[in-house]
This record gives C-alpha cells, structure tokens and sequence, in this order.
C-alpha cells in the first residue's frame, strides 16, 4: 500500500497474520497503522520499518505492542531474523490456545468424574441409612414376633398383646419409611 490508509484497508480485505510497515507514511502514520491493526485484531504480528534517526518512533511502536522493528536500509538477515520472531509469536499464541483449550476441557473431564463421584459417595451414604434403618425394623419384628411367639408358647396374654404392638409399631414405621421414600422421589432429581 503506498500510505497508511491504503494498508488499513488492505489489512482488512486481506487479513494477513504479519504485517511490514513503515513508520513514516503520508496520511497515517506507522505507529497510528499499528494502533488500529492492534484494536481491530491483538494477535496480528507487526514489524515496523524505520529510519537510523527514528529510534523514538521505534520504541513507542514496541510500547504499543510492535512485534520488532527493522532500521533502513533493510538487511535480509535481519528482516528474517524479525520474521522468524513473528511466526514463533504466531505459533506460540497457537499452542497457548490448543494448551488452553486442553485444560479447559481437562478441567471439565476432571469436574464431571469429581460430581460424579460425589453423587455415588451420596447415594452410598443414602442407601447405608436406608438399610440401617430397615435393619433395625426387621430386628424390631423379629423380637415382636419372638415375643408373640412366647405368649403363644406360654399361653400368655400380656406377652401377646406386647408382641402383638411391637410388630404394629415396626410395620408402622415401614409405611412411613415407604410414604417418605416416595414424597422424596416426587420432588427430588436423581
């Protein structure tokens, strides 16, 4: 492009990932170019061009975030030297990004194994209340059902009708273990 403008509106048809420029241009100045690339695209590798007696001019293109900066007259070996830093810049962005999303995707593996594993630690705990509780109402009928067996064995009034009630009660507590079991399931997601 022969002035700053014109590279403005090259760079956004072309869209290039490196972009060589001069510092002294009419219309827009280098600086001024490499302002506007950076806001319109930060990732976009810029190497500013500039005469011995630019040095300033050099440096501020750096603060504002100029790949590198070349003095005229150009040598190839330099120019190289500042191309090669611009594509290890691209290629390292690349990898930081592949890098991120790796993790990011590693977090999230990691996340879901770790909720996962929660919900089993609750459901085990869960399901150890519930046969504990369901343990001690089936020993609670065994000892009703002993106990009425003695008033049977024994003819023993007093001891059936206390046999009798403990079943009563443990049976009891089985249908509002049940009755609870299902008002849980009713609201609760698994």
């Amino acid at each position: 492009a022969e002035n700053g403008k014109q590279a403005l509106q090259v760079f956004r048809k072309v869209k290039p990932a490196v972009v060589l420029t001069d510092i002294k241009m009419p219309d827009m100045d280098g600086i001024e170019l490499l302002k506007r690339i950076k806001r319109e695209d930060k990732e976009v590798e810029v190497i500013m061009f500039t005469g011995q007696g630019d040095m300033d001019l050099a440096i501020q293109s750096l603060k504002n975030d100029a790949t590198d900066f070349v003095t005229k007259p150009i040598d190839d070996e330099i120019l190289g030297i500042a191309l090669r830093r611009a594509l290890e810049r691209i290629s390292l962005r690349r990898q930081i990004r592949q890098h991120t999303e790796n993790l990011e995707k590693l977090v999230a593996e990691k996340t879901r194994q770790l909720i996962d594993a929660e919900r089993m630690a609750a459901i085990g705990e869960t399901i150890a209340g519930l046969s504990h509780t369901i343990k001690n109402i089936a020993g609670g009928l065994r000892g009703g059902i002993f106990v009425l067996g003695e008033g049977i064995e024994k003819d023993d009034k007093q001891s059936l009708m206390h046999g009798w009630e403990m079943i009563q009660g443990n049976v009891d507590k089985i249908r509002r273990l049940s009755m609870d079991l299902l008002n849980y399931g009713k609201y609760a997601e698994l």
